[in-house]
């Protein structure tokens, strides 16, 4: 009894199993041959009635079905865009098939994970509220109804984008070219990206892969030759999606007439430099790009380095280590505010260099330009740099220079600075606060065992003689250039030398002694020993009074007192020599420093000059020989206490110049 029921069971089974077999076959059937084209009216209104824009499939339509994914495809389709958007259409093409993943239709979510359109004309275009002409529901700015689309190929036809808010509006034209294999799609493009002109061409391959939800296609070639205002570029590689340009692996060539004008391109924070050819290779995964192999020239100064620009931050992060072999000097003016020299503005060739404008008057020395500090604030770094050696130096002997870029929340930190200077170093901190406004900027140097005789190569006389310098410099202040910011900076400045020796015969033209000089011309040149010298200023709200101002020689002691204001970039000093030995012909008088920075101008103080010269044509009418009495000068002058001197030259004095140097230190804590 047992055995029968389950022989009947087995039976009812297999005749319900041949039933549901036979009548999903038959609905296969049914659907293989079902003349779909007579939904194409329906479909049409559906469409249109849903979106709230026309939609059309204007000769014929057929679907495939599958068990996850229908495959449409459309003879003649017109699709128009949102009343706001300019071009009248979405898409129009005359052909379309567009793989559709059936569940997620169930939830109200539109997959296409391939789209193929033939001869197509396609009009994009997004708003700053959100909107955009792709989104499929009637509220376009509700990012739920864009369509998720994988794959798309196309064979020739234009593209339009238009993006006010980003300062985008780009037309591309597209044709296919049976006779390449790899990358049968040209295209060309023509437009403005970020409000500056662009054009473009190159090529790629006719199956494109714009996001990553037809799964794990391999990615696509792509080739590119573009230009944007004054930056070129040249990439050839491989994409793995078009959104966001995920899966990037290519070699690229890079050129342009700064770094600091990527910012607006790309949103990367680099400082203003001299015209720059570079290349190397470009990767990127998700929000991380990196730069390996990079190599190039800045100017006459060549470059070699690796980066990274991790954009998943909330405020981008840049890191890497870049090194110069030799750093020509002249590529450092324009991150200061100066324009590139004509010798690095012609460094790179195709590339036109901004013309020399905004730095201030040409007796200027300080640079006037505004700074972009605003840019500080939309990225953080952290950079070392290293230049191997630096040439072109003119003025200011640079053996060499080193410094770790630390950039978080708008504070930029110069830390360490390093700076080999005729064969000492000059190092410290540079603190700059971009996020208040003038910027506030702290500077903490020392200067450590400078060669005076490298420091003024142009005084023959001085080559071998003189030591070393070492000295500081502690200022503070806000501004939006460096002259407006040392123009009302505070704090102390002070340089100060021990013992060396020199030639006499620049003692003697700065004290105006004629015997002296006959005595060079009759004896020759000898060396006169420097005790000890102070250089040392208090500086208040940009105007450097002397606090200590000392030149003591075995021959002569030299005061000075005065200010320089840099605001004004005005010197006003009058500097008295007090000689140690007796001395016929001897016009000694107090030595005038006027003038700019720009323009100096040295002299002697009229008064007492004049005294002694009348009082020789006295002497002199009554007898020659007396006349010599008017210019003798009586000595001697005492020697400089040098431990006070330099103790004096170390200690600011003023409430301001103390306030100052502590916020200047402050640059490295």
């Amino acid at each position: 009894m047992h055995t029968t029921t389950n022989t009947s069971r087995r039976h009812l089974l297999r005749r319900i199993g041949i039933a549901a077999g036979m009548l999903l076959l038959a609905m296969i059937l049914v659907l293989a041959f079902f003349p779909w084209d007579m939904l194409r009216g329906p479909i049409n209104r559906y469409v249109s009635e849903k979106t709230g824009r026309k939609f059309e499939i204007t000769r014929h339509l057929d679907v495939g079905l599958g068990l996850r994914t229908a495959t449409v495809k459309l003879d003649g389709i017109e699709f128009a865009n949102p009343a706001w958007a300019r071009d009248p259409y979405l898409v129009r093409a005359e052909r379309a098939e567009i793989d559709v993943r059936i569940w997620p239709l169930l939830v109200g979510r539109v997959v296409l994970p391939r789209l193929v359109l033939s001869s197509p004309s396609v009009g994009l275009q997004m708003e700053e509220d959100g909107r955009r002409t792709w989104a499929l529901g009637t509220d376009t700015s509700d990012p739920k109804t864009t369509p998720e689309i994988g794959l798309v190929q196309i064979d020739k036809g234009s593209i339009d984008f238009l993006a006010k808010h980003l300062g985008v509006d780009m037309h591309a034209d597209v044709d296919f070219d049976n006779g390449r294999d790899e990358m049968p799609l040209d295209y060309r493009i023509k437009g403005t990206y970020k409000n500056q002109p662009l054009t473009a061409q190159g090529r790629t391959g006719n199956v494109m892969q714009l996001t990553k939800v037809a799964g794990s296609s391999p990615p696509f070639p792509l080739e590119i030759d573009a230009a944007a205002g004054q930056t070129r570029l040249k990439a050839k590689g491989t994409v793995a999606a078009l959104e966001g340009f995920d899966g990037i692996q290519a070699d690229f060539a890079l050129r342009g007439r700064s770094l600091g004008e990527l910012f607006s391109l790309l949103g990367v924070a680099l400082p203003d430099t001299s015209p720059y050819a570079l290349s190397g290779r470009v990767t990127k995964e998700a929000a991380l790009w990196k730069v390996e192999g990079l190599q190039g020239k800045l100017g006459l100064s060549d470059i070699e380095g690796a980066m990274r620009f991790d954009q998943a931050q909330k405020v981008p992060q840049l890191n890497g280590a870049l090194r110069s072999k030799i750093l020509d000097m002249d590529d450092l003016g324009p991150l200061i505010g100066l324009p590139p020299t004509e010798r690095s503005a012609k460094a790179i060739e195709g590339v036109e260099a901004p013309k020399r404008t905004g730095s201030g008057s040409r007796d200027k020395v300080f640079p006037t330009a505004t700074l972009d500090f605003t840019r500080l604030r939309g990225v953080n770094a952290d950079v070392k740099y290293t230049a191997d050696r630096i040439r072109n130096v003119r003025d200011v002997p640079l053996d060499r220079g080193s410094v770790h870029v630390l950039l978080k929340d708008g504070l930029l930190t110069l830390d360490p600075l390093d700076l080999g200077v005729a064969g000492g170093k000059v190092a410290g901190a540079i603190r700059i606060d971009a996020a208040q406004n003038p910027a506030d900027i702290r500077a903490s140097l020392q200067v450590s065992a400078v060669q005076i005789n490298r420091l003024i190569p142009k005084v023959e006389t001085m080559r071998t003689s003189l030591g070393r310098l070492d000295g500081r410099i502690n200022l503070s202040g806000r501004g939006t250039s460096v002259a407006s910011w040392l123009g009302g900076a505070s704090g102390d400045v002070a340089a100060m030398t021990g013992r060396g020796e020199f030639s006499n015969l620049l003692l003697e033209f700065m004290g105006l002694d004629g015997a002296e000089i006959v005595k060079f011309f009759i004896k020759g040149d000898r060396n006169v020993v420097l005790r000890c010298a102070a250089v040392a200023f208090d500086v208040d709200k940009g105007v450097m009074s002397g606090r200590s101002l000392v030149f003591d020689t075995t021959d002569t002691v030299f005061h000075a007192e005065g200010n320089v204001n840099l605001a004004k970039e005005t010197l006003d000093f009058v500097i008295k020599p007090q000689p140690k030995d007796m001395s016929i012909l001897s016009l000694r008088t107090p030595l005038v420093i006027g003038g700019t920075l720009g323009s100096p101008s040295a002299g002697v103080e009229a008064a007492p000059l004049v005294a002694r010269g009348l009082a020789a044509l006295a002497l002199g009418a009554i007898n020659p020989l007396l006349a010599l009495a008017a210019t003798v000068e009586t000595g001697p002058g005492q020697n400089a206490d040098c431990q006070e001197v330099l103790s004096e030259a170390r200690t600011p004095q003023s409430a301001a110049a103390k306030e100052g140097a502590i916020k200047g230190k402050a640059a490295k804590q």
